[in-house]
C-alpha cells in the first residue's frame, strides 16, 4: 500500500491521534471511508462507462465494415454489368464486322 509498511502505519495513527484528538478521530475515520466508497464507486461506473464506449466503438467499426463490404459487392454487381454490357457489344460488333466481310466478299 504505497510503500507505507506497518511501522510508518503505526506512527502516523499515533500522530493522528495527538493531533486530532480521541473525540473526532472516529467521525475523521468515518468520513474518510465514506469518501473512500464513494470514490471507489465513482471508479467503477467510470470503467463501466468506458467499456460501454469500447463496445459501441468495436459495433462502429463492424458496421463501417458491413457497409463497405454491401458497396463493394454493390460495385461489383453493377461493374460486373457494365462488363457483361461491354461483352454483348462486342458480340454484336463482331457480328457487324462478319456480315461487312461477308457483303465485301460477295461485291
Amino acid at each position: 500500500m504505497f510503500g507505507i509498511g506497518m511501522p510508518e502505519m503505526l506512527i502516523i495513527m499515533a500522530v493522528a491521534l495527538i493531533v486530532i484528538g480521541p473525540r473526532k478521530l472516529p467521525d475523521i475515520a468515518k468520513s474518510l471511508g465514506k469518501a473512500l466508497r464513494e470514490f471507489r464507486g465513482a471508479t467503477g461506473e467510470l470503467k463501466s462507462s468506458l467499456n460501454i464506449d469500447d463496445d459501441l466503438t468495436d459495433n462502429w467499426k463492424k458496421t463501417k465494415q458491413d457497409i463497405n463490404d454491401i458497396k463493394r459487392d454493390i460495385k461489383d454487381t453493377v461493374t460486373g454489368k457494365e462488363e457483361s454490357d461491354n461483352n454483348r457489344n462486342k458480340t454484336k460488333t463482331e457480328k457487324k464486322t462478319e456480315n461487312n466481310a461477308a457483303e465485301n466478299k460477295e461485291k
